[in-house]
């Protein structure tokens, strides 16, 4: 997307933009995020799930304050201490889920060059594939092998991506023992090496 041309203090910027969403702030400009799709939106809250289920504190769509001209709002991220203040200031964990028109290159770069994110990985919903940002390149894996000795499986990612698309939701009265026995039944499927 476009940036909008007009230069911003991070100050204005919050201002501005910090109640929408659908904002990234890079180089005192504000850039529109591509408008994400349903299925996208759904694999952003199972990463989010998953990566607390592997010991994160895990939040979707936040800003992440990495320097005073870059608070980019990954689709997924995790962090392994409590976040001090309303937003993190570095992450252990990003996961991106590929828009249209995303330079996410650049973007992976550019959350390398902060020096304050640990491990990227990008998701491709159409071919169903995980990549990880690996010395200045993005690498096809199968798995993520987090840096806290926790594995989730692709396998685990797609398929319950596709039970989460196809599935309806469950009446009110029984969704709360649902959740909890969806969530005991996923963290069953996180392995600890």
């Amino acid at each position: 997307m476009a940036p909008l041309a007009t230069r911003l203090t991070l100050e204005e910027y919050d201002r501005i933009y910090g109640h929408e969403s659908g904002w990234e702030f890079r180089s005192g400009v504000a850039h529109r995020k591509p408008v994400p799709t349903f299925l996208h939106g759904v694999l952003a809250i199972l990463l989010g799930d998953l990566l607390r289920l592997a010991g994160y504190f895990a939040s979707v769509e936040v800003d992440v304050r990495l320097t005073d001209d870059w608070t980019p709002r990954p689709d997924a991220c995790g962090v392994r201490q409590r976040v001090q203040g309303k937003y993190p200031t570095s992450v252990d964990v990003v996961c991106e889920v590929l828009s249209e028109n995303e330079d996410i290159l650049t973007k992976c770069r550019d959350y390398e060059d902060s020096g304050r994110v640990g491990q990227i990985f990008v998701f491709n919903i159409e071919d169903k594939t995980i990549q990880t940002w690996n010395g200045g390149e993005l690498v096809l894996v199968t798995d993520l092998l987090l840096k806290n000795g926790v594995t989730i499986t692709g396998r685990t990612v797609w398929s319950e991506l596709d039970k989460r698309e196809k599935e309806r939701p469950a009446p009110p009265h029984l969704r709360w023992s649902l959740i909890c026995y969806d969530l005991l039944k996923l963290s069953a499927r996180i392995s600890v090496s």
